[in-house]
């Protein structure tokens, strides 16, 4: 699982992908910086108390900062001028980061004991000072400018908070008491964020790189091509299919786009697609990958902390939205292919599946046991390390991945970077969460929500959609959802609304900006991968991806759809609201199986058969039922208006 990344960070290749910003002196320390964070890890995950060295809870995420947060320096660089070479300014900001890690670390008892995050000597206090700097660099360099400005206003907002007006309005701190509480409390810098990292998401990390280094990408691909590529509109579905392997394991939209785009979209444009829906076809499909089990992004493990559930029961929730997301999008595609009569790949070019399925076991054995191990053991924390090890021992074995020593070192050094990425991302957003809790201004908007809202949940659902669709618009998934887990997310849950499906809301509407203009990330990078107008793309990637903006509402009133609730119940749910996305897809395509091809007015009643069929209750299902069955009347009556009603999928 990689980091979730921003695109306005700055890249540590250059653009040729060539000459390197890591290499020779600053790949060692990387190499070494990376080996001591991850042995640090699997240290505190396993108690192994490895020379006899086992810290504190605190104590070990402080040496996780110094550590990362200095591979971030090394690794990302300041300037676009220094994307080749790592200047003697990056040099000492890692060492200066790796000192003040260590030294926070070696006190940490002293912080606890003493009360250093609310009164302490001056050299702690001036190092807090350097340590909240030190975040902000690291999330402008990993996370964008946007997301820094976020940071700082909030990182200085306690010194000002009583000046505030009305909901804004908080507890005032000096500004000692302010980097004091960031540096040294548990509730800023090394906060739920940080511990998150730290407890359970290194494990998948090193998972997702091993599976990545080892072959594992090209695999799924490969596996995409041999199960759907010779189908109708195959290369539309090996997109969807890829990219939702490829985003359940990275956790990042736009590098999802990245990594699968220039093979999809070329090969989709090829075959009949037009490049702005195939560019937007490989946008949604990489942006669901986030939401996809078992492996999702880092938000996942963050919400997991919020909620204090197990993972698991974050991931079970979001399966069936996620599966619903896909249906829809390879429906679309389908019934695209359908109307414009686009085939499928030659069965000559593509691999066999039976060939390709025992050329990569070692793959999906790996993740079944990781599954498995989460199912059955409950052991979150360990269980990708087993993954990882077994994963990567088979590989070798089995020579994937070319040479051994390579591999290990590739593992090893891609793991440090992905983990650094987002070590760096989540001190300065832990900054964000410090101000609110010091503040009391997260509760304070919580209670202001509610009471503007009164008793309308509609209001509060709409409120709290438009919010998280702005803040989107600007962070990354994990710095959104982070920020309305505190001040959205008590609102919802203190008007009656299932916990977890609250927190699912806030994710779905945080990352809708990624596929809807103006912004739309994903869209305009699969767009330039396309060589297509950006925001023609993205307006097509809005109409793909529109059960995302209906996902939201129908799971927050009905947690059947989440997989909480009565059995019978959430049987039912599933069963029509699965309807309704066929019918919503043969609406948004206008092209219905055993009929054909849809009038404007036929494409109308089924996207409204299909909104009443999402609708709880018998009565909306049946004239969900009643309308779409008036199209096939239609049809049985006046059969010349059936056209082309294949039903190959």
């Amino acid at each position: 699982m990689q980091a979730e990344t921003n695109p306005d960070a700055a890249p540590a290749t250059s653009p040729e992908g060539e000459a390197t910003r890591v290499s020779g002196a600053a790949y060692v320390a990387v190499l070494i910086l990376s080996a001591l964070g991850l042995t640090l890890a699997v240290n505190q995950v396993f108690t192994l108390k490895l020379f006899g060295f086992q810290p504190l809870s605190t104590a070990f995420y402080y040496l996780l900062i110094g550590v990362f947060v200095a591979v971030a320096f090394l690794v990302f660089p300041a300037t676009k001028g220094s994307r080749e070479r790592v200047p003697w300014y990056d040099w000492l900001l890692a060492l200066i980061t790796l000192a003040v890690g260590v030294y926070f670390s070696s006190n940490a008892a002293t912080i606890i004991n003493s009360g250093w995050d609310i009164d302490a000597p001056m050299l702690p206090t001036v190092l807090s000072g350097v340590l909240v700097l030190i975040a902000l660099e690291g999330v402008r360099r990993c996370g964008g400018t946007v997301l820094l400005l976020v940071c700082l206003v909030f990182s200085i907002y306690p010194l000002f908070a009583d000046s505030m007006p009305g909901v804004l309005w908080g507890s005032q701190y000096t500004l000692g008491e302010a980097v004091r509480a960031n540096a040294m409390g548990v509730e800023s810098i090394i906060g739920i964020p940080m511990r998150v990292v730290a407890d359970l998401l290194i494990g998948f990390i090193v998972f997702g790189v091993v599976l990545t280094v080892s072959g594992g990408g090209d695999f799924f691909m490969k596996l995409a091509y041999a199960l759907m590529g010779s189908r109708r509109g195959g290369p539309a579905k090996v997109s969807i299919l890829s990219s939702g392997f490829f985003g359940s394991l990275s956790g990042s939209a736009v590098s999802n786009v990245l990594s699968t785009g220039p093979m999809t979209i070329p090969t989709m444009k090829r075959y009949g697609y037009p490049g702005t829906y195939a560019a937007a076809v490989e946008a949604c499909a990489s942006t669901g990958g986030t939401i996809m089990p078992p492996i999702m992004g880092a938000v996942a493990f963050i919400m997991a902390s919020f909620l204090n559930v197990p993972y698991l029961e974050v991931a079970s929730a979001a399966l069936v939205p996620a599966l619903f997301f896909y249906l829809i999008l390879f429906l679309q595609a389908d019934a695209h292919a359908a109307r414009k009569g686009l085939k499928g790949l030659p069965r000559e070019e593509l691999p066999s599946v039976v060939k390709t399925l025992l050329e990569g076991w070692i793959y999906l054995f790996s993740l079944a046991l990781l599954v498995f191990l989460l199912l059955a053991w409950r052991i979150e924390s360990m269980a990708p390390f087993y993954a990882s090890v077994a994963l990567l021992v088979t590989a070798l074995v089995l020579h994937r991945g070319g040479n051994r020593k390579r591999v290990i070192l590739d593992v090893i050094v891609e793991s440090g970077k992905n983990v650094a990425n987002l070590v760096a991302i989540l001190a300065g957003i832990g900054l964000v969460v410090g101000a609110l809790s010091l503040t009391g201004a997260g509760t304070a908007f919580s209670r202001e929500l509610i009471q503007y809202a009164g008793d309308n949940v509609a209001l509060l659902l709409i409120l709290g959609a438009l919010t998280s669709f702005v803040l989107g618009m600007g962070m990354t998934a994990s710095a959104c959802y982070i920020f309305l887990a505190i001040v959205l997310a008590p609102a919802l849950v203190k008007m009656g609304l299932d916990p977890v499906a609250s927190h699912m809301f806030i994710l779905y509407w945080g990352m809708l900006s990624y596929i809807t203009p103006p912004v739309a990330l994903a869209s305009i990078t699969a767009a330039g991968v396309a060589g297509e107008p950006a925001m023609k793309t993205a307006f097509q990637s809005f109409k793909l991806g529109s059960v995302l903006f209906i996902l939201p509402f129908l799971f927050v009133v009905e947690p059947e759809l989440i997989l909480r609730g009565e059995p019978i119940l959430i049987v039912r749910y599933v069963i029509t609201a699965a309807i309704g996305v066929w019918m919503l897809s043969a609406g948004l395509e206008r092209y219905a199986y055993f009929h054909g091809a849809l009038s404007r007015f036929k494409a109308l009643l089924f996207l409204i058969g299909g909104l009443l069929m999402m609708v709880p209750g018998w009565e909306t299902d049946v004239a969900g039922v009643a309308l779409v069955g008036l199209v096939y009347l239609s049809g049985l009556l006046l059969p010349g208006t059936r056209k082309d009603a294949q039903t190959e999928l």
